[in-house]
């Protein structure tokens, strides 16, 4: 009988830390440990957070009626390092340096994830690792180029939850993820959509920088010209426009919020400037699903939409309707991040696949 590895997944949040306890594929416990915000200020820096989440987390976990010390493995989500090919990669000394102390490392708590899983390693002697952080690049070069030689495009999106997708649909279709195309889109605060050719991510849309659809929080890709004058005739600081790309944008700029939910209300109660805005997301998000079938020169499985906001009824609809003609389009809601991260972990302790090793370069 093939064995099943006992897994310890951690997804740190800006305000929460979310675990779960997996063997193989199956979910034993899945918990949260929220953080208040009087809670965390009175750490003067992310990283300074982790002996008080790693100690929350062990008594949860405790309490639940597992130990750690009974665990395979630890895997955490990779925050903001150095681009990368996607896979899992044991958290060696240069990448647990990287996630300490690279500035873009230190922008979100996610960073943490692997902190503590190596440091839950080291305690209890077992591997640890991360799986698809969001800086990984394995794009063709040709999707890098501009039309400014100054600018190359860059490269953060959610391939955790796109690759997992992926490999879900695959499992549930007897199918093999690198034998297989697809388009996916990734829709939450952030959106994705990005080309999978045979198990290689060969261009996405950045999900940060001011690319592809708008976001419940996030400008989307703007007229160029139009934004240089935003920025010269209405005086805004670099900090100011950089908040109006990312977390003052898209549905925020339009309505003070970025709920999906709180948008649909205002449709259902006849607002119809709300219906506008919000069918030009999924408009915007139906647009770029057909640019990366382009990509994939039309030789297109399946397109694939997941992501938290794919619970939406009215926007997946929407995303069916107008991308059906280019492939069966599916749609599975949800972010499932704990899940793949142990997946991954379990790929690699069953001899499925390879860790790789972080070179930091």
């Amino acid at each position: 009988m093939e064995k099943k590895y006992r897994v310890l997944a951690i997804n740190p949040g800006s305000t929460s830390t979310k675990v779960g306890v997996y063997e193989g594929y199956d979910m034993l416990y899945e918990g949260t440990v929220r953080h208040s915000q009087e809670e965390l200020s009175k750490f003067a820096a992310i990283h300074d957070q982790k002996d008080m989440r790693m100690e929350l987390v062990e008594e949860l976990i405790e309490e639940n009626g597992y130990k750690l010390s009974e665990m395979d493995a630890f895997v955490g989500r990779g925050g903001i390092v150095r681009p990368l090919k996607s896979g899992v990669y044991t958290i060696n000394e240069k990448l647990l340096d990287d996630l300490k102390n690279l500035p873009s490392a230190q922008r979100h708590a996610s960073m943490l994830g692997g902190v503590i899983a190596r440091a839950y390693g080291d305690k209890y002697g077992k591997p640890s690792f991360i799986v698809d952080p969001v800086t990984v690049d394995e794009r063709d070069e040709i999707a890098k180029v501009t039309g400014l030689p100054q600018i190359k495009r860059s490269c953060i999106f959610h391939c955790l939850n796109q690759k997992s997708v992926c490999r879900y649909h695959c499992r549930l279709n007897g199918m093999k993820y690198e034998e297989h195309n697809f388009v996916v889109a990734h829709l939450g605060g952030g959106i994705s959509v990005a080309a999978h050719r045979r198990g290689v991510i060969v261009d996405v849309t950045d999900a940060m920088s001011g690319e592809g659809p708008f976001t419940p929080e996030r400008c989307g890709a703007l007229p160029a010209k139009d934004i240089a004058d935003l920025i010269y005739d209405g005086g805004y600081s670099r900090e100011e426009i950089n908040k109006l790309i990312a977390g003052k944008g898209g549905l925020m700029a339009h309505f003070n919020t970025n709920s999906a939910i709180e948008v649909e209300k205002r449709i259902d109660a006849g607002d119809e400037q709300a219906k506008l805005v919000y069918e030009a997301m999924a408009y915007n998000v139906a647009k770029n699903i057909g640019a990366m079938a382009a990509v994939l020169k039309g030789e297109v499985d399946a397109v694939l939409i997941t992501g938290g906001i794919a619970y939406s009824k009215m926007l997946s609809e929407y995303l069916v309707e107008h991308s059906k003609f280019i492939a069966p389009v599916f749609v599975y809601p949800g972010e499932g991040e704990l899940s793949a991260l142990a997946a991954g972990a379990n790929r690699v302790l069953s001899g499925e696949e390879e860790p790789k090793e972080y070179l930091g370069e």
